[in-house]
């Protein structure tokens, strides 16, 4: 890989490609030329990057010429698409959509956790984990090197920016509704999302968890690289701007500790330690929002089930639940 490549950014004018154009001017990725590609409508929009002013570029099969590594945020249809046409340029592909993540060729990959993974790509493609999958890891992995994970049970608490820019737009238009006394009007959710939750994200499966709740069943197995992990999950959108939580109880395979536990997270990379419950020092959304940082806290034994943790942990979705590990795995291939 060129020490500097030419980066191109799919799905540039959306939330998440945005914020990878952000991340790598922030971490001054030592890219040659960046290329920002987007839907026919977006193109020829003007786009200021490091000081420079660049045209989006309507994607094309032929976009990919010369360019060595392409960050796709644009949903799975696009990425099944124009994924396999990239590679076959030369160029690595990592995606942030669902399309390839079971794919055994494909690599799944959470830097922090097995960025190794990264460098054997035989397709020319890495997919980029499920949000919510990434920043419940970051807090189970240091748990994990010293106790060993056997099971995880979770509820996430999912900010409507998951749903995109549709989903802020919902949430501001309902309080705004509800503070007027005027209807409320949904299109982006099924149900009122403003002062209210929703145990639903993503559709239905015959096994009565959404698709959301199993990406973290067959995604945490394969990037831990543990086929036999347990995971039972409910995926639930709160009305919370930015930044995902998970309340999360895991059991491990050997007797836990709780100072022992707090600190795994002593020098980890992407995660800190927010637990001083008795000076009301716990994590929040707001504490990881627009951060690369995940928090975790509320660490306590499982009252319930023997050799297990409970614990609380927060992250920025866009930042380190997309854009940021994208570009971090962009990082890993050309170091």
């Amino acid at each position: 890989m060129n020490a500097q490549p030419k980066v191109a950014i799919v799905g540039a004018t959306g939330a998440v490609g945005v914020e990878i154009q952000k991340c790598l001017e922030e971490r001054q990725f030592p890219l040659s030329g960046l290329k920002l590609l987007a839907s026919a409508r977006s193109a020829g929009k003007k786009v200021e990057y490091a000081g420079r002013v660049l045209e989006v570029e309507e994607l094309r099969p032929e976009s990919f010429r010369g360019v060595d590594i392409a960050l796709f945020s644009a949903g799975g249809n696009v990425s099944r698409e124009y994924a396999p046409v990239a590679a076959g340029e030369g160029c690595v592909v990592v995606d942030n959509s669902s399309a390839f993540r079971q794919e055994e060729d494909v690599p799944l990959v959470v830097p922090e956790i097995n960025g190794e993974a990264a460098l054997h790509h035989p397709r020319n493609i890495i997919a980029n984990p499920n949000c919510t999958t990434i920043i419940t890891l970051m807090a189970l992995y240091p748990l994990h090197i010293k106790f060993g994970l056997r099971m995880i049970i979770a509820s996430s608490y999912q900010a409507v920016s998951g749903s995109g820019q549709h989903g802020i737009a919902e949430l501001e238009q309902q309080v705004r509704a509800i503070v007027n006394g005027d209807p409320v009007v949904c299109s982006t959710y099924p149900r009122q999302i403003a002062f209210n939750v929703l145990p639903q994200i993503d559709c239905f499966t015959d096994t009565g968890y959404t698709k959301e709740e199993l990406k973290m069943l067959n995604e945490g197995r394969k990037i831990m690289n543990l086929p036999e992990l347990s995971v039972s999950c409910t995926c639930v959108r709160v009305p919370v701007y930015r930044s995902h939580s998970i309340s999360c109880v895991a059991q491990f395979e050997r007797p836990v500790d709780v100072e022992v536990a707090r600190a795994c997270y002593a020098g980890m990379p992407g995660i800190a330690l927010m637990d001083q419950p008795a000076r009301g020092e716990w994590p929040t959304p707001l504490d990881a929002t627009n951060g690369d940082t995940c928090y975790v806290g509320r660490i306590r034994k499982d009252l319930a089930i023997p050799n297990a943790l409970s614990l609380w942990v927060v992250g920025d979705q866009v930042r380190k639940g997309a854009a940021l590990n994208a570009v971090q795995i962009a990082e890993l291939l050309i170091r």
